[in-house]
């Protein structure tokens, strides 16, 4: 199994993050990769079970599933359904943790997924940096930091 971890801090309150990242839906809004969304059925954004439909900047088409959420602990847990990387069995949490010393907050985001032993390396380094750190970097310039 293949495992990414990528954390930050970001300079502004972890509500304020949270109410730009919570809509399992908004991902266009605040990630430069991704070009459109739209959740199946007509679902909220933030009830367990929707599942995205979305495309990257370079039109690749990725589906993905909500399975937790919670406003307490600021976090979100979804899988992966289809998409164009060889990998399977992914799941990802992206969580954020107030920073009590100024009005920051830690975030971190990781994933694991099962591919074949040949490309773990090339997945891990992309996903970590272009998805993971690409929405880090995002949200630090959204929030001016």
């Amino acid at each position: 199994m293949a495992r990414v971890y990528v954390s930050s801090v970001i300079g502004a309150a972890a509500d304020a993050v949270w109410d730009r990242i919570r809509d399992f839906n908004a991902l266009p809004r605040w990630h430069p990769r991704i070009r459109d969304s739209r959740i199946e059925d007509a679902l909220p954004g933030d009830k367990i079970g929707a599942i995205r439909n979305f495309h990257l900047q370079n039109g690749d088409n990725i589906r993905e599933q909500l399975v937790g959420m919670s406003d307490y602990d600021l976090f979100v847990t979804y899988s992966m359904l289809e998409g164009p990387m060889p990998l399977s069995d992914y799941m990802a949490t992206l969580r954020l943790t107030p920073v009590t010393d100024g009005n920051r907050c830690f975030i971190e985001w990781s994933a694991e997924f099962d591919c074949a032993p040949e490309d773990a390396e090339d997945l891990v380094g992309g996903i970590g940096t272009n998805v993971f750190q690409g929405g880090f970097d995002a949200l630090k310039r959204h929030f001016g930091g």
